[in-house]
This record gives structure tokens, sequence and C-alpha cells, in this order.
């Protein structure tokens, strides 16, 4: 039990460093806590950390590990999660000065589906994250874990990236630090829209040449 638990901290340690690094997620949150409303913000956070299940699920199954080693498979996952990231990037890049939140009157209001769902396609169609959980359950973990200690492993990622998140969002969506964020909101929308269009062309750029190979889980997955 032992040897467990230090797995148990090992995966952790990982994970915490991997969540807190920068990525589609923070980008795509950070963005929602300033601009939506705080329920809008909390839905998103709830969406990613669920999205944290289904890639602990298909990797608990051997699928993540399919989807990797298949080329075709994997490259269409790229390309679908680089255009997903363009399509929000597009968004982000219209942002107009006084029209960034939502408690503006023509702010468009969010509906909370489309709040939870941004956050959750957001960490699923992120190959990124797919790589992370295909490398810690194959290179971290130990096979001979019992699936269900594996299963908890993923649980308790899904609710501290999910807690992660919240804490984003309670931050971001305070009063005094969106009467911050007021005047250059706008700026800062469009700044978001940059980064997504970078990660979006980096998975791009890595589908054509073909340099994304299975390695040991680091904090740079920018999951």
């Amino acid at each position: 039990m032992q040897n467990y638990w230090l797995e148990f901290f090992t995966v952790a340690l990982i994970h915490l460093l991997a969540v807190a690094s920068p990525g589609p997620d923070f980008a795509v949150m950070l963005r929602q806590a300033i601009t939506q409303s705080r329920r809008n913000a909390l839905l998103s956070a709830v969406g990613i950390g669920l999205g944290i299940l289904l890639h602990v699920g298909y990797s608990l199954l051997g699928i993540g590990l399919i989807i990797q080693q298949s080329v075709m498979l994997f490259t269409v996952l790229k390309v679908i999660g680089a255009l997903y990231l363009l399509w929000i990037a597009w968004h982000c890049l219209r942002a107009k000065p006084g029209g960034v939140h939502v408690e503006t009157k023509n702010g468009k209001v969010q509906s909370g589906w489309a709040a939870f769902r941004l956050g959750f396609l957001t960490n699923v169609l992120n190959p990124k994250a797919t790589l992370f959980f295909v490398s810690l359950f194959s290179v971290v973990i130990n096979p001979d874990t019992p699936v269900l200690l594996q299963a908890g492993y993923g649980l308790y990622m899904a609710l501290a990236t999910g807690l992660w998140f919240t804490l984003v969002a309670l931050f971001f969506t305070h009063p005094r630090v969106r009467r911050g964020f007021n005047r250059f909101g706008h700026w800062l929308d469009r700044v978001m829209g940059g980064i997504l269009v970078l990660l979006a062309g980096q998975l791009l750029f890595s589908t054509v040449s073909g340099s994304e190979p299975l390695s040991a889980p680091s904090p740079g997955t920018g999951q």
C-alpha cells in the first residue's frame, strides 16, 4: 500500500505542474472569467474538470494508446483540436471596446450549457491532453496497479483540475479584479485570441512535421 501512496503523490505532483502550466484550458478559462458571469465561468471550470474523466476513461481502456499510435486517428484529432481553437480565437479577436462584459447592454449573454460545453470541448479536443494521459498511464502508473485505484487517480485529477479552474474563475470574476480589466478588457480578449492562434498553429505544425512522439509527461504539456 505504501508503494501506491508514493505513486499517487507522483501522479498528483506531475498533474499539478501540468494543470498550472499555460495552455488552451487556461487561456479559455481566463477569457471566460473576464468576459462572462461568475456562474458561466464556474460552469466552464466544471466542463474542463469533467473532460479529464474522458481522457482517463480511454486511457484505462487502452484506447488512448491506439489513438496515439495511429497516425491517421491522431492527425484527425490534432486537426479538429486546432480548428476548434481557431474558432474560439476568432471570437476573441473580434472583441470590441465596451463589449467585453456580459453585464453590458451590448454584450451577448452566453447560456450555461454553452459555457459548460466550451470548457469540456476545449479540454477533450486538446491532443496535448491525450498525450499527457496516455504517457501518465503507460509510464508513471504501474500496469499492476489495480484498475479501481487507477480510476481513483483519474477522479482525483478531474476534481483537482476542476478546483484549480474554479479558483481561477473566482479570482478573475471578483468585482475589483474585473474593474481593473474594465478599460482594456477587450485587449486581453484579443491577446487570448492571439495565444489560441499560436497554440492552434503549433498543433497544425506538429501535424505536418509529424513531431509529436509519445514521451513521458512533463509540466509543459499545456494541458
